[in-house]
Order: structure tokens, then C-alpha cells, then sequence
């Protein structure tokens, strides 16, 4: 099992005690699989894949990623597994201003020591980007940014894709478009996707869909 979260629970500093963020929440995900996360806003879903991607710790439970138990690590190995096994891919597309478009498809894939030129031109191909490796972010759609988003984080072959809203930013038919070539991109790189979505219509790409209400799994 790639992914594993057991008992999982979650509490910010000062926030009610009776009310964690996260509660008593498990979930497990396979190599190859595909997974939707809904909730309405405030439920706890970013929160989680935050926790998933080893950005913030956790008040009990365990995360158990790529054999890791994330409960474990020290900062610099948690650094390492966001490198070498996790890629993010965010509702605010976060590309780095100052690179291109080109040097932002291979950014993620260099810090992981994995660059393949004909895996990152097969990508910008298939997202539809050739002829725009020279522009800058400020001079894309948002559609744009968001599959040079995609790229960044395909580029460097991650074992798990976590996508938090990554559609959440762009009209109904460009939100389908890009959702969909992800959805192909995932399957043809054999990555697990982790997708946080409000909407029913995103969540029934997925193979799997599970339920966030009040911190909990429904």
C-alpha cells in the first residue's frame, strides 16, 4: 500500500479541544489508484492532504507513506520524501514568477535529481504547451498555468500526485479539460492520485471517492 492513514487526528493551536480539525480519519491508497476527497468548506480537506504531503504534523494517529511512517521522520527526511516521492499540485497553481515556463516544468524534476528531457517534452506536448517554454507565468491563462502546474509536478515521476482544488481557479469547460488530461497523465506515468475537490462533478473521475463532514470520514 503506497499511501496509509490510520486514526488520524488533527488539532490547531487554541482551536476548541472538543472540536479537532481531524478525527479518527483512515484512509489507504494503492500505487496506480485514483481518489476524490469531498467536503464542504471548513471540513478538513486541505488540512489532510497537507499532513499527507508532510507539510504539518499530526496530534495522533499515523501516516504511513512509500513505508515511512511520517510520525518518525525528522524534518530533513520529510523534506526528502517531498522531494523524491510526493508532488503537489495547488488551486493557486503557485509557479515561480521569475522562471519560465520550460524552467518551471523541469524545476521540481532537477531538485529530484530525475530530469528527463523526453518525458518533460512528452508532457508539454500533451498539455498543450508547445511553443510557450519562453513565456513567463504572468503571461498565461489561467488554464495554462494550471497544466504547467500539472507538468511540474508529473515531470519528475512522483509516486503520489496530491491535487488540492487544482480546478478550483478556472471555468466549468477548462476545468474539465484540464481535469481530465491529468487524470490521463496520472495513469500513463502510473502514479497514485490524492484529489481534494468540492465538486461532485470533479470527484466522479475518480476511481474512489470518500467523504469528509466535521473532520471525520462519512
Amino acid at each position: 500500500m503506497l499511501l496509509e492513514i490510520q486514526s488520524l487526528t488533527k488539532r490547531y493551536p487554541g482551536s476548541d479541544s472538543a472540536r479537532p480539525v481531524l478525527s479518527d480519519v483512515s484512509l489507504s491508497l494503492a500505487a496506480g489508484d485514483t481518489l476524490a476527497l469531498t467536503g464542504e468548506s471548513g471540513s478538513g480537506k486541505s488540512t489532510l492532504l497537507h499532513l499527507v504531503g508532510a507539510l504539518d504534523g499530526f496530534d495522533s494517529g499515523e501516516i504511513r507513506l512509500d513505508g515511512h511512517a511520517l510520525s518518525t521522520l525528522a524534518d530533513r527526511e520529510r523534506a526528502v520524501l517531498r522531494r523524491d516521492v510526493v508532488a503537489l499540485v495547488f488551486q493557486q497553481f503557485n509557479l515561480i514568477p521569475s522562471l519560465s515556463v520550460a524552467q518551471n516544468l523541469s524545476f521540481h524534476a532537477r531538485l529530484a535529481g530525475r530530469e528527463d528531457r523526453g518525458w518533460i517534452a512528452q508532457l508539454t506536448e500533451r498539455l498543450g504547451l508547445d511553443g510557450f517554454g519562453a513565456r513567463y507565468p504572468e503571461q498565461l491563462s489561467g488554464g495554462q498555468q494550471q497544466r504547467v502546474a500539472i507538468g511540474r509536478a508529473l515531470a519528475m515521476r512522483p509516486r503520489l500526485l496530491l491535487a488540492d482544488e487544482p480546478s478550483g481557479n478556472l471555468d466549468e469547460t477548462t476545468s474539465d479539460t484540464v481535469m481530465a488530461l491529468m487524470l490521463d497523465l496520472v495513469a500513463q506515468s502510473g502514479a497514485a492520485l490524492f484529489l481534494v475537490t468540492h465538486s461532485e462533478r470533479i470527484a466522479a473521475l475518480a476511481g474512489r471517492r470518500a467523504h469528509l463532514s466535521n473532520g471525520r470520514i462519512a
